[in-house]
C-alpha cells in the first residue's frame, strides 16, 4: 500500500492494517481548495500536519468544512519536495496513547503545498493572497521565525536584504508574508486574520511587530505606500489573534516507521533535510492536545470550536499561554531535558521517572509555579499539570528525546523561567527563596559544558547562542569547582536571556553555588539535586 490518491483505492488493505481513511475525496477537495482557498498555513512540519491538519480533517468529515488547507513553506523546501509531493499531500497520523494503544488515520485535509521560492511559487502565493475568500493565514514557524535581529540588535543578513530590496525580492518568512499582504492590499484592501500558533508568549503581538517593522521600513524606503500601514493596523482589515498551542509532537520514530512497513505500508522512511528537519510521511504524537485562539477574524473563519479548539478572548488566551509556558509544561520540559542528558537518559519519559527529577518537576510545577499563575477559567492549571505528570510526560511510546527538547533553550529561558522569577520578585521583594527555578538554570549551564555526570562527552543540541555561551563558559571544567571564577556573571546578568538581572533578583549567587557543586566530580550533579530537593513533596 502506498500513501497516495491511487494507493487509497486499496481500502481493504488499509483497513486490514488498522488505518482509517478519509470518507471524502481528497483529490476533489484539493481541486476545490485551489480554486477558492480559505486557509493558508506557513511552517508545514509535524505539529501542523497532525494537529491542524487533523482538526481540518475532522471538520471536513463532519461536513462543517468544504475546503482544505493550503500549505506554504518558506524555510525548508525539501519538506515539500520529499514529503508532500510524493504522497499527494496526504499524511498518516499516528496517535500514541500512554497505554500502548495507537490510532492510525490518513489525513486528506492538506490540499496544496506551495514553496515560497522562485517565480512560480511566489506567483501562486500572490494569487492565493488576492482571493477574496481567504480567511486566515496561520503559522508554526518556531520562535526563531519571528526574529528580525540577532542578540546584538543587528538585522539578520536575510532580513537586511529584504529591508533593502523591498517586496519584489524577499527571502525570509516575515518578508515574504509582508510582501503578500502588500499584494492583498493592492487587490482591494481585503480583510484577513494572521494567526501565529507557535509556542511563543503573546505570539500574535510578536508576529504583528515583525510585519509592521518590515512594512515601516518599506514605506520609509518608498517601496510601499503609507496607506499600506493604515491597512495593516486597521482591525477591521487585518488582525493578529493570540493563541496557545499544546501537543507533544516528537520527531518521527524509527520504531513507528518499522511497524508501518511491517503492516505493508510502503515508503515510510524518515527524512533528515539539509536544514536538519526530521520528518516522514507519517507523524507520531500524543493524544492530548489544546489550542486556545483569540476569536478575531475580520473575514470569517472555519468553525474551529467544532474540532475541539477553544475560541475566546485575548485575556483568556494570555492566561492559558502563561499557565502552560511558564508553569505547567515548558519549564519542566526544559529543566528535565538538560538534567536528563547529564544523568544519561535518552528518552524524556525515562528522565521524568528518575526520583530526583520527579521531585524537581513537582517542585517546579506544583510548589513554585501554581502559586503565581492565574487560572484562565477554561482550563484548570492543576488539572492540566496533573495530566502532564500522570499521563503525558511518562508516556514511553512517544519516544521523545531529551536532546530534541534541548534545542534552542537560550531562546526560551526568559519566558519559561523569567516570568516566575519576576512574579516572586514583585510579590516578595526578592526571588531568593526559589529552589527549583535556580536548579533548572544551573542544570542548563552545567549541561552546556558537554560532559555528563560521569564525565562522558555528548553533543549539544542546536542553539543559536551556543558559540557565545560556550565562549563565556571557557575555562569551566567538570571535576574542578575552582575553575569557576566569575564566568557566569555575564550570563546570569543578561536581561535578554532571563528577563531580568538574576543577581538583582536574588538568584545569581545561588545559581553560581549550585553550578559549583555540580562541578565537584562524578556523581556531583545527582548529589546536588538530592541535597537541594531533600524533603520536598513528591505527592503533589
Amino acid at each position: 500500500m502506498k500513501l497516495s490518491y491511487e494507493g487509497l483505492k486499496d481500502r481493504a488493505g488499509w483497513d486490514a492494517a488498522g488505518v482509517a481513511l478519509p470518507d471524502y475525496d481528497p483529490a476533489k477537495l484539493a481541486e476545490d481548495t485551489k480554486k477558492d482557498p480559505r486557509w493558508v498555513h506557513f511552517g508545514i512540519g509535524n505539529i501542523f500536519r497532525i494537529f491542524l491538519g487533523g482538526a481540518a480533517d475532522a471538520l471536513i468529515r463532519s461536513g462543517d468544512l468544504d475546503r482544505g488547507i493550503t500549505c506554504a513553506e518558506a524555510f525548508d523546501f525539501e519538506v515539500a519536495d520529499k514529503i508532500y509531493a510524493p504522497h499527494d499531500n496526504l499524511t498518516l497520523a499516528v496517535t500514541l496513547h500512554a497505554d500502548g494503544n495507537r490510532d492510525l488515520r490518513v489525513l486528506g485535509s492538506l490540499s496544496e503545498a506551495v514553496k515560497a521560492d522562485g517565480p512560480a511559487g511566489m506567483a501562486r502565493l500572490r494569487e492565493i493572497f488576492a482571493s477574496p475568500g481567504l480567511q486566515m493565514v496561520s503559522f508554526t514557524i518556531t520562535e526563531k521565525g519571528y526574529a528580525l535581529r540577532d542578540a546584538a540588535g543587528r538585522y539578520f543578513p536575510h532580513v537586511l536584504e529584504d529591508m533593502r530590496h523591498g517586496p519584489d525580492a524577499v527571502h525570509g518568512v516575515i518578508g515574504i508574508l509582508t510582501a503578500l499582504l502588500l499584494h492583498r492590499y493592492e487587490a482591494g484592501q481585503l480583510p484577513l486574520a494572521l494567526v501565529s500558533m507557535d509556542n511563543v508568549s503573546q505570539n500574535g503581538e510578536k508576529l504583528r511587530q515583525a510585519v509592521l517593522e518590515t512594512a515601516n521600513n518599506w514605506v520609509d524606503n518608498e517601496n510601499a505606500p503609507c496607506s499600506f500601514l493604515r491597512y495593516l493596523t486597521d482591525p477591521e482589515k487585518i488582525t493578529f489573534p493570540w493563541t496557545m498551542i499544546d501537543k507533544i509532537t516528537p520527531r518521527p520514530s524509527p520504531a513507528v516507521a518499522e511497524s508501518l512497513a511491517e503492516a505493508g505500508i510502503e515508503d515510510m522512511d524518515i527524512v533528515v533535510t539539509d536544514r536538519h528537519t526530521y520528518i516522514a510521511p507519517f507523524v507520531n504524537a500524543e493524544g492530548p492536545q489544546y489550542l486556545v485562539v483569540e476569536d478575531s477574524f475580520p473575514n470569517g473563519r472555519p468553525p474551529l470550536e467544532k474540532a475541539g479548539i477553544y475560541m475566546t478572548d485575548r485575556e483568556t488566551v494570555n492566561k492559558s499561554e502563561r499557565m502552560k509556558v511558564t508553569v505547567c509544561l515548558n519549564p519542566i520540559h526544559t529543566a528535565l531535558c538538560t538534567y536528563g542528558i547529564l544523568l544519561g537518559y535518552e528518552l524524556f519519559a525515562d528522565a521524568v521517572r528518575d526520583p530526583e527529577l520527579d521531585r524537581l518537576a513537582r517542585l517546579l510545577g506544583y510548589g513554585e509555579g501554581l502559586p503565581v499563575v492565574e487560572d484562565p477559567g477554561i482550563l484548570s492549571p492543576r488539572a492540566f499539570l496533573d495530566e502532564l505528570m500522570a499521563e503525558r510526560f511518562p508516556n514511553p511510546w512517544l519516544g521523545d528525546t531529551c536532546q530534541r527538547i534541548a534545542v534552542d533553550i537560550s531562546q526560551m529561558t526568559a519566558i519559561r523561567f523569567g516570568e516566575n522569577i519576576r512574579a516572586y520578585a514583585e510579590r516578595e521583594g526578592t526571588a531568593e527563596g526559589l529552589v527549583a527555578v535556580p536548579l533548572a538554570i544551573a542544570g542548563w549551564l552545567r549541561y552546556l559544558l558537554a560532559a555528563d555526570d560521569q564525565g562522558r562527552p555528548y553533543e549539544l543540541s542546536p542553539d543559536p547562542m551556543l558559540p557565545r555561551l560556550r565562549e563565556q563558559l571557557a575555562g569551566v571544567v567538570p571535576g574542578d569547582p575552582d575553575s569557576l571564577k566569575g564566568q557566569l556573571r555575564p550570563i546570569l546578568s543578561n536581561t535578554t536571556l532571563f528577563g531580568s538581572d538574576l543577581y538583582r533578583a536574588g538568584l545569581g549567587e545561588k545559581i553560581e553555588g549550585m553550578v559549583r557543586e555540580q562541578l565537584a566530580g562524578p556523581g556531583a550533579v545527582r548529589e546536588t539535586l538530592r541535597r537541594w530537593l531533600a524533603g520536598t513533596d513528591r505527592s503533589a
